[in-house]
């Protein structure tokens, strides 16, 4: 069995499959992968420039100020895919409870800071001198990687209430109040449901989850509704009367059906100068209005191939841990970008959820990188340990 320094303590992993040649499937889904991810952000960089250009203008004194940041963080993405897609995803392993315990302290700062008024509104960002990365987008990230090794520690007894799912739960239950006191409940109901997703894809019982999500649901709703500009933003989409309707919905509505089939053109939007944040999460009706509804069917497209392609990764894992990682990296990837896509287009709510790759960022960009890194070293891993092994076998013959 392969085995590196402490893994196999905690990683169940078939021999066989270790040292087998990845399928043709895997190969491919990797390379495309990499290749998708590289458009959405030429993409992300043409349309951050086009949206946010005369609010630059009008902040920083320069219409490229945006255009030359996305492109920077889009570069410095591209160099982490590469280099995170060279190291043993493993590491990630070892390091999980050291991402959670610094996601979790950071998250706790944030509401202390706040509570002493360092930090007016929304206790969402950090910031160390002139950069400054919202911690929620960390914090995710080590619920993804520290799941995915309990998951795979307690494989024997996942189903066990006390010794499986209690931890489980708590661990989740903690980031999430911590991220939706930030107040941030979007993101905190999207961290829930890739935790709760991660447990169900490891085995724990559907009983036990269901229970908790039909109790979970009346807090949540409390929760939701507590806050004037949340409980605003339901009325505004279940109201039929357009005068309800908040401003910011209307004008997207606008924007995505200025573009018609093929768009007005690159550059040509008119909503953005209507639309709040609209190089941020509003990005998807600029992406609709300059380039129609066949460039909007193509950003959809895209996702829908990543997600397959991150699927195909997570089936194919060496080992429990690659799996879970693929699959969690997957998912919250994806659901970050449908959910951007549905809110533009008025089929839920109003939230503040980025467009990965696309949207103005470069927190969340970075974070998205690293995770695209990891898939793309969980879909070469067997092909790198065989050729490891055979180097192993061909030095221990010239020893002999």
């Amino acid at each position: 069995m392969l085995k590196r320094d402490r893994i196999s303590d905690y990683i169940m992993v078939d021999p066989a499959e270790s040292l087998s040649l990845p399928s043709r499937e895997e190969g491919i889904a990797g390379k495309l992968m990499m290749l998708i991810v590289a458009v959405l952000m030429c993409i992300g960089v043409v349309i951050v420039y086009s949206s946010g250009a005369e609010w630059a203008k009008k902040n920083y004194l320069s219409s490229e100020y945006f255009l030359w940041r996305q492109l920077t963080f889009s570069l410095l993405g591209i160099i982490t895919i590469v280099m995170i897609a060279h190291l043993d995803y493993h590491f990630f392993c070892k390091i999980s409870k050291i991402f959670l315990v610094g996601s979790i302290l950071l998250l706790t700062s944030l509401l202390v800071l706040k509570g002493i008024g360092r930090i007016s509104g929304a206790a969402r960002w950090i910031g160390i001198g002139s950069f400054s990365f919202q911690v929620s987008d960390f914090a995710k990230y080590a619920i993804i990687f520290h799941f995915s090794r309990l998951i795979s520690e307690k494989q024997s007894y996942i189903r066990d209430l006390n010794n499986s799912y209690y931890p489980l739960l708590t661990i989740l239950m903690v980031v999430v109040a911590l991220v939706a006191f930030e107040p941030n409940f979007s993101t905190a109901s999207l961290i829930a449901l890739i935790g709760f997703m991660l447990m169900f894809i490891g085995g724990v019982k559907i009983r036990h989850l269901l229970t908790t999500f039909l109790l979970l649901i009346p807090f949540a709703v409390g929760f939701a509704i507590a806050a004037p500009y949340r409980l605003h933003r339901l009325h505004s989409f279940t109201s039929k009367n357009e005068k309800e309707i908040s401003y910011q919905v209307v004008q997207a509505l606008i924007g995505l059906g200025n573009g018609g089939l093929f768009g007005l053109g690159i550059g040509a939007s008119k909503q953005r100068e209507y639309l709040p944040l609209s190089y941020n999460d509003l990005v998807f009706v600029v992406i609709g209005e300059e380039y129609g509804m066949v460039g909007a069917v193509a950003i959809i497209a895209l996702f829908t191939v990543f997600l397959v392609c991150g699927l195909i990764i997570a089936k194919h894992a060496p080992d429990n841990f690659g799996k879970y990682v693929a699959a969690g990296i997957t998912m919250a990837i994806t659901l970050f970008a449908f959910i951007n896509i549905a809110v533009a287009c008025h089929l839920i709510p109003t939230t503040g959820v980025a467009l990965p790759f696309i949207s103005y960022g470069g927190t969340a960009l970075l974070l998205n990188s690293l995770g695209v890194g990891i898939l793309i070293s969980i879909s070469r891993y067997k092909k790198w340990a065989l050729e490891k092994s055979v180097q192993s076998d061909a030095s221990a013959r010239e020893m002999a």
